[in-house]
């Protein structure tokens, strides 16, 4: 094993490859086809000075390092800009070299591709190999999570973006107007917005947040599209914001004007400095420190529920072991890592190499700013040439979490609808305050903004029209029991159908209301703990379909690619799917509101119908009707760039929906696999 130290340095007199004479170059060093580094980009600068180091582990020095310059183009492909080699095996052992590279550029003129050589001045690479002596695994383990890796996963700080509106912005269809929508950048970081249709003016109102990775800020890249059916969305205009020139702890109102007077864009924007997430290992753990844990514990006490309401609490993970996992290389063996995601906090381990039954031992800390968030394990196999192979995955609701306990959870497929082979142990701890997470259950949740684009699946479509279908029939059937009230087909049903109408309607307050939710809620669940009712059939049930739709041959696979062709008929497949989706998703999450399939949901729903059948009875209705109307008609006066929300959809948001308790619903693992099993010993 070798160590090779890099410094990049900086370029001098780099190609042009941007309309204003400049470029925004960026360099990737390549060993054996894979990508090892990639450095910051330096924008409008021909002249760059990244002065990054990075450190490198190699088996090999027979294979060169090869690194290419791109000029970085925001929604397009970049530009390549030069390529070179350094044979590491020309190096010397233990010693500084200042290397020389030149670049071969390739410059298109007219019709004609010309060649011309760029020199980089001296000092430009600063590399220095270094040579290992019989270095333990563990070793060459805590090497492959170097300091740096630890630290690009290590967000130091949040953005929170508010986007208002847009003005003037100019006409891209033929009835002068535009459909825009805005994308965001921010390093590896993407977040698109909604499309407001037939303006020029479009008003927005969204709220997010990106990640600061690095402390002094960042590039944010704004561009702005006209959203077009069945082609490619048409460019409108683009600017950039230099996030390390803001204050933070700051609201700024910012009016950002689009390159070339194309329009302008309206922003609240503001920098909250704070580290959330960390990596550690066994030795070094948080919550083991009684005191530590103690300050944790009284830093999210109920008396201090109204200081900082986006801090809900913290949850701390501990990776330790797999065991059988998946043989992804032809050695039969894997090289296995874990990446753990609470929603857009992303951390991962070190890989471990040649074994099916890995030991990571790494402990991992998040900040919660959503108790209802999902903590999602997933398992893959590292590829030197190509990407990485998944080997299985976990989803853990929060909530479901029970604390300093250790358990064996079997290993899902992508779509987290079965098992696919191998166990992982995992250790989780959850510290919340429950006031906080419940005012935060009436906001809407935080959107990810790394997610797998929805594709046209006849399974998927197939699944989610039967939902609908249920749903639609627990309506016709409701509906058809009501009206044989009215038939007298059974006259006991019709006469105690008849008494209750007549007293209810006799006696109806708008207070009744909410009460008669209560008395649901409660129903549900005294049957649920007498053991009469049980949400597992509708899951079951739903479990079946799912595992039909997916065991079926589908024998018009080769056939896709002709719908590929038709972009317009594919978007309206999409849409239709997602709408499909949506509407049996909101059916059963009034349902599992209910059902208790959330049990602090079902409580804080209690909660508030209780209070709300309290201010009802006590409040004549004209009062609460005027205070509300009076809110509604001031609210914009009193916050002109407030972003509108349903308190009853965010609260439903939350609930999951029978999909969602399928996915989350852990699956036994063999009897041979627990917690205290005796290790087995690694072959690798």
């Amino acid at each position: 094993m070798y160590q090779l130290d890099i410094v990049l340095k900086r370029g001098n007199n780099l190609a042009i490859r941007d309309r204003g004479g400049t470029s925004d170059p960026y360099v990737k060093f390549k060993i054996a086809g894979k990508e090892v580094f990639r450095s910051k980009i330096i924008h409008k600068n021909l002249n760059p000075v990244w002065d990054e180091r990075v450190c490198l582990i190699v088996d090999n020095l027979q294979v060169p390092l090869y690194f290419k310059v791109f000029d970085y183009d925001f929604g397009l492909q970049d530009d390549f800009m030069g390529s070179a080699y350094l044979y590491l095996d020309s190096l010397e052992l233990q010693r500084y070299l200042c290397q020389i590279n030149t670049f071969t550029c390739m410059h298109l003129a007219d019709t004609l591709i010309q060649s011309d050589l760029q020199c980089i001045q001296p000092n430009t690479f600063s590399i220095r190999i270094k040579c290992w002596k019989r270095c333990s695994k563990q070793q060459q383990q805590n090497l492959r999570l170097s300091d740096l890796h630890r630290k690009s996963q290590l967000w130091r700080g949040i953005v929170s973006i508010s986007l208002i509106e847009g003005r003037n912005l100019i006409p891209m269809d033929q009835n002068g107007l535009s459909d825009p929508y805005v994308r965001f950048k921010l390093g590896p970081q993407k977040y698109k917005s909604k499309t407001i249709p037939k303006t020029l003016n479009p008003q927005w109102r969204e709220q997010f947040d990106l990640h600061l990775y690095d402390e002094e800020g960042g590039i944010l890249e704004i561009t702005v599209w006209d959203k077009d059916l069945g082609r490619r969305d048409d460019f409108i205009g683009q600017c950039q914001l230099d996030l390390s020139k803001l204050s933070r702890e700051k609201t700024h109102k910012l009016e950002l004007e689009l390159e070339e007077d194309k329009g302008t864009l309206v922003l609240l924007v503001t920098l909250t400095a704070t580290v959330a997430v960390s990596i550690s290992d066994l030795s070094v753990n948080l919550l083991d420190d009684p005191d530590r844990r103690q300050q944790i514990i009284k830093r999210y006490s109920p008396i201090r529920s109204l200081l900082n309401l986006k801090d809900v609490g913290i949850v701390q993970v501990k990776i330790l072991r797999a065991e059988e996992l998946m043989a992804a290389d032809v050695t039969g063996k894997s090289d296995p890592f874990c990446i753990a995601e609470l929603c857009n906090d992303r951390l991962q381990t070190h890989t471990v190499y040649k074994t099916l039954n890995p030991e990571w031992n790494k402990v991992f800390t998040f900040n919660v700013k959503d108790i209802h968030s999902v903590l999602e394990i997933t398992v893959y196999d590292e590829d030197r040439d190509r990407s990485a192979d998944f080997l299985g995955k976990v989803a853990i609701p929060l909530l479901n979490i029970c604390n300093s306990e250790q358990k064996a959870y079997v290993l899902k497929n992508k779509e987290l609808t079965g098992p696919t082979k191998g166990v992982i142990f995992l250790e989780a701890d959850v510290i919340f305050n429950a006031v906080k997470a419940s005012l935060r259950t009436f906001v809407p949740p935080e959107q990810k903004y790394i997610e797998e684009e929805s594709k046209v699946s006849k399974q998927m479509l197939q699944q989610n029209f039967n939902r609908v279908k249920r749903c639609v029939l627990f309506l016709i059937n409701m509906g058809s029991y009501i009206n044989s009230c009215f038939q007298w087909e059974s006259p006991r049903r019709s006469i105690c159908a008849f008494l209750i109408f007549v007293v209810v309607v006799w006696n109806f307050e708008i207070y009744m209301v909410p009460l008669s939710l209560l008395l649901l809620l409660t129903r549900n669940y005294f049957l649920l703990a007498s053991g009469k009712e049980s949400r597992e059939g509708t899951m079951e049930d739903l479990l079946e379909d799912v595992d039909e739709e997916y065991d079926k041959d589908d024998k018009d696979s080769e056939k896709r690619g002709f719908l590929d062709k038709f972009y317009a008929v594919q978007d309206v497949i999409l849409t239709v799917q997602n709408a499909l989706d949506e509407v049996a998703s909101f059916g059963e999450r009034v349902k599992n509101t209910f059902n208790w399939s959330v049990p602090f949901l079902s409580w804080l729903a209690i909660t508030v119908l209780c209070a709300g059948a309290t201010l009802i009875y006590f409040i004549p209705l004209r009062y609460i009707v005027l205070v509300w109307g009076i809110n509604k008609f001031t609210k914009k006066l009193r916050n002109p760039y407030i972003i509108e929300n349903n308190e009853l959809l965010d609260f439903l948001s939350r609930v999951p929906s029978d999909v969602q308790l399928i996915q989350y619903k852990e699956l036994k693992p063999e009897t041979s696999l627990n917690p205290s099993k005796k290790r087995r010993n690694n072959p690798g």
